[in-house]
């Protein structure tokens, strides 16, 4: 019998890891309704990107499902797929999707996307009174090592009548494999052939310049310890560090600052991608999307169609229906872009696949 894997096709802090603990469940819980183990421990493991909302998931679905303890460690998407891949966790989250190639060397698994959100350009600059504004052909020469120094002509250019500091540029950029590097890689390679050319895309590679951080939390440190750096992270480690996040010019034309709203216009703009392949990038939307952020990605649930017991897949799914549904009212809150109806419907309908019950059924039906 051959290898199915089940993909969606239709359409994201802190260092540590979030463990809580849950108590015991009561025996007034219906049978087949909710979350009913004496005790079930969930592991999961992978993306940076995700782990202020996922900490937040964790802690709210405690109070409904006792008797559970879930250990979600903030380690990178390429960590988090790398043990999944050994067999050691429960689901694994990652901002860059499996592509064929690579689901040929896992277990048989479904990816569903658990929220989306912005990868903003945050900077130590406290001399500048507004915004920073990139352009993407800035931008890339700025982590190409071309442009070494923030009063270099083209950053001038993009921000007429600033006064740019006569200062060092010192890039930070992730350590390990991460899916964030490869929301931000993946817009380089696509507006900047040089980029593409010389370094390309990917959730690990290797940069022409700059100081490594482990983490979004990495990144955020150096910057914010380092006068002149910059670096690209999730929006809420910028946020909640106090450090300003940078305009980038998309296809329209316009200067786009990268929030919730902004994210949701790029999903928008790639809505017919998304409805064939869900994996499709949401990076640098058409010019007829005026208001879209260009530097933006779906982040991914990856779970193993066989779980480890019964009784974790139960968890499991339950969390998973909570998060892609109830959960994207938290995920706002933290400034995470909302999924879309469509893509919360085809998420449900993925994890009926994973009911214990229906193991069997899952891993002989068609891909």
């Amino acid at each position: 019998m051959s290898k199915n894997v089940f993909c969606l096709s239709g359409t994201l802090a802190v260092a540590g890891c979030a463990v809580l603990y849950l108590a015991e469940c009561g025996s007034g819980s219906k049978s087949n309704q909710g979350v009913n183990q004496n005790s079930s421990q969930i592991a999961g493991a992978g993306s940076s990107f995700i782990y202020p909302a996922m900490t937040r998931w964790i802690s709210v679905f405690q109070s409904a499902h006792p008797g559970v303890q879930i250990n979600y460690q903030s380690i990178g998407s390429g960590g988090g797929i790398s043990q999944l891949k050994g067999g050691l966790l429960d689901f694994a989250a990652s901002d860059a999707a499996l592509d064929d190639d690579q689901l040929k060397q896992m277990p048989e698994v479904v990816q569903v996307p658990q929220s989306a959100g912005p990868v903003c350009i945050t900077y130590n600059l406290p001399q500048l009174k507004e915004p920073l504004r990139l352009s993407p052909e800035t931008l890339a020469d700025i982590f190409l090592g071309e442009i070494k120094n923030w009063q270099d002509p083209r950053l001038k250019k993009d921000n007429p009548g600033v006064e740019l500091p006569n200062q060092d540029i010192v890039t930070a950029h992730r350590a390990e494999g991460s899916g964030t590097t490869n929301i931000f890689t993946t817009y380089l390679a696509k507006v900047s052939p040089a980029w593409d050319k010389k370094v390309g895309k990917g959730i690990s590679l290797n940069w022409p310049i700059g100081l490594g951080g482990k983490g979004n939390e990495g990144v955020t440190g150096i910057v914010k310890q380092t006068p002149g750096g910059i670096g690209y992270v999730e929006l809420i480690y910028a946020t909640q560090n106090n450090l300003p996040v940078a305009l980038v010019r998309n296809r329209a034309g316009q200067y786009v600052k990268p929030s919730p709203a902004s994210t949701s216009a790029a999903i928008d703009a790639f809505s017919q991608e998304l409805a064939s392949d869900v994996r499709n990038p949401i990076v640098d939307p058409p010019a007829s999307a005026k208001d879209a952020y260009p530097i933006a990605g779906l982040t991914f649930l990856i779970i193993p169609i066989h779980p480890k017991t019964p009784a974790n897949g139960q968890v499991v799914q339950e969390f998973v229906n909570y998060i892609i549904t109830q959960g994207q009212d938290e995920a706002e809150k933290l400034l995470y872009a909302r999924l879309p109806a469509p893509l919360q419907n085809q998420g449900q309908k993925l994890l009926a696949r994973l009911s214990p019950q229906n193991n069997q059924a899952a891993a002989t039906s068609p891909r």
